[in-house]
């Protein structure tokens, strides 16, 4: 997530150097065909293009409005996810007693840690298989990698998943959740069997029982939220063709160009490059943007920022246990925050 007022030309103009590159290109060689080889028959009535660019303009625009709304599903899911953590924090920490205890030996301040500090292994798994690369995302096309060595990294990308649930979970609870084929949905289960535990020793009674595994029953389903997005991109045959009509269009403007700028006068022709690559530019960017933003968990510049949610949630569940040293907030990087 870009957390400054505004991308900098700086930063677009790194992220667009090719479209900007090949658009120009595009836009050159029709005007050395008109202006130098004299090949006046390629130009193209302009009214043809208009109303290609009026289509291509309501398709983009329908995936940019699609493409946004699963964004902002997935930052719904994480801020429910929030609260649910909260709400978990405090239930661990309070419902947790010896008002109903039936076994003796039982060390209720490390029951009420692991609670807490298994949860917080939940959501460093979740965020871990969220940002696993997806064959149609954009993040790993040369462009982005470019953008993000120079401003940003992805931490699930550079810290391995065992490592980063060390301080959270047991060696042979690690083993065990990275043998899993779903790691969090693991945490979640072992959530619920430690709850059913504490219920037969007495720790929490009926109702407290029922309302945390409402709580881990709330998580399971913005799990499910958040895999449904990451799992199931932007369909592809709207995605296909709205590049398709995007290019033509693009390929098309130059041409159309023409005879409008020749009506100027002597040389004016050449305005058709700078002129067409703006139109051009408009048009791939907001076809880019979109595409940018149809995948809110992929590591792109774009993203909702669940690293940032992770730690978030560690600092005030570690506080809500009492504990004095607390991680710090991340902070964006180059005004990216993950």
């Amino acid at each position: 997530m870009h957390a400054g007022r505004n991308y900098t030309l700086k930063e677009v103009l790194l992220w667009t150097k090719r479209e900007i590159l090949m658009i120009s290109l595009i836009s050159t060689v029709p005007v050395v065909l008109f202006s130098v080889l004299g090949w006046t028959w390629v130009v193209i009535p302009w009214v043809p293009i208009a109303l290609v660019g009026t289509a291509v303009a309501f398709v983009v625009g329908f995936k940019n409005n699609a493409s946004y709304d699963r964004t902002w599903e997935a930052r719904t899911a994480w801020g429910a996810i929030v609260n649910a953590s909260r709400s978990w924090g405090f239930m661990s920490r309070d419902y947790v007693s010896d008002m109903f205890l039936t076994s003796e030996g039982i060390d209720l301040t490390e029951a009420r840690r692991t609670l807490i500090y298994r949860h917080l292994a939940w959501v460093t798994a979740l965020r871990y298989q969220l940002r696993q690369p997806r064959a149609w995302e954009s993040v790993d096309l040369i462009d982005t990698q470019e953008y993000r060595a120079r401003w940003y990294e992805i931490e699930e990308r550079v810290t391995p998943l065992s490592t980063a649930l060390a301080p959270f979970l047991s060696g042979e609870d690690i083993d065990r959740v990275m043998a899993s084929p779903n790691a969090a949905l693991t945490i979640l289960s072992d959530q619920s069997t430690h709850l059913r535990l504490l219920r037969q020793q007495g720790a929490i009674e009926d109702f407290r029982h029922m309302e945390m595994q409402n709580g881990v029953n709330e998580l399971l389903s913005q799990q499910g939220a958040c895999e449904r997005i990451k799992n199931f991109p932007y369909p592809r045959q709207f995605a296909t063709l709205n590049e398709y009509f995007v290019r033509i269009f693009v390929l098309m403007v130059p041409f159309g160009m023409l005879q409008e700028f020749e009506k100027l006068g002597d040389h004016m022709v050449w305005l058709t490059i700078p002129f067409s690559a703006l139109v051009s530019w408009i048009f791939v960017m907001m076809e880019k943007i979109g595409t940018a933003t149809e995948s809110p968990f992929e590591g792109s510049a774009n993203d909702v920022p669940i690293t940032a949610l992770s730690r978030t949630i560690e600092i005030d569940l570690r506080g809500i246990l009492g504990e004095d040293v607390l991680p710090g907030a991340m902070q964006p990087s180059h005004h990216i925050l993950m």
